[in-house]
């Protein structure tokens, strides 16, 4: 199956990168994580899902913010990596597993990040709905979009098809991607496209 193949390219790819990624990636990683965290708001008893975790950026950031916090990837190595950064937090876990099919019930999370995820998947409706799934009613999303794989419309478009409510973060030019903040649509007031509408903090 030709999904699965790009699925097991991009295994190999991260379980070679996974020793190297936190110092090639740090700054870009850290930057997108904090752009999205300054416009979020955490409830004390938030369960929190990091879609792709990779080896664990996000954890240090929301590790006093989540009540708990699951990470989920695909590649064995990555994880492993993760694993030493968590290994003195008691409110993560570590899971491996495909981003399009989830361990998970439906509206399990209170929040999840899909962060430098989507350009990595065959299918990027296939996985926006998986999100939408495990995601509670008034769950809140924050997706990012390389620059390489999406326009800011087609981006935009994307998020807005799979019915989310989409506020797209003021472009950061030092960034290779583009941040929205989501949340489902049917709990939404029907307001202008996001793809004309930018906000600052």
């Amino acid at each position: 199956m030709q999904e699965w193949k790009e699925k097991r390219s991009n295994i190999r790819h991260y379980d070679r990168q996974a020793t190297i990624y936190n110092v090639q990636y740090v700054r870009e990683q850290d930057t997108k994580i904090e752009d999205v965290l300054n416009n979020l708001k955490f409830q004390s008893n938030e369960l929190v899902l990091d879609l792709g975790c990779g080896t664990g950026f996000l954890f240090r950031h929301i590790k006093k913010q989540a009540e708990f916090l699951v990470g989920l990837d695909l590649s064995q190595k990555v994880l492993q990596e993760a694993k030493k950064r968590t290994k003195n937090m008691t409110n993560v876990a570590l899971i491996l597993a495909d981003a399009d099919n989830t361990p998970f019930p439906d509206r399990t999370f209170d929040k999840i990040f899909a962060i430098t995820v989507l350009q990595n998947m065959p299918d990027h409706t296939k996985t926006l709905s998986e999100m939408k799934r495990v995601g509670k009613s008034q769950a809140t999303f924050a997706v990012t979009g390389f620059k390489k794989t999406f326009t800011q419309e087609s981006f935009v478009a994307l998020l807005e098809n799979a019915q989310l409510k989409v506020s797209l973060l003021e472009p950061n030019k030092q960034l290779k991607g583009h941040i929205a903040i989501c949340t489902k649509a049917e709990l939404a007031v029907p307001q202008e496209s996001a793809s004309t509408r930018l906000y600052k903090n």
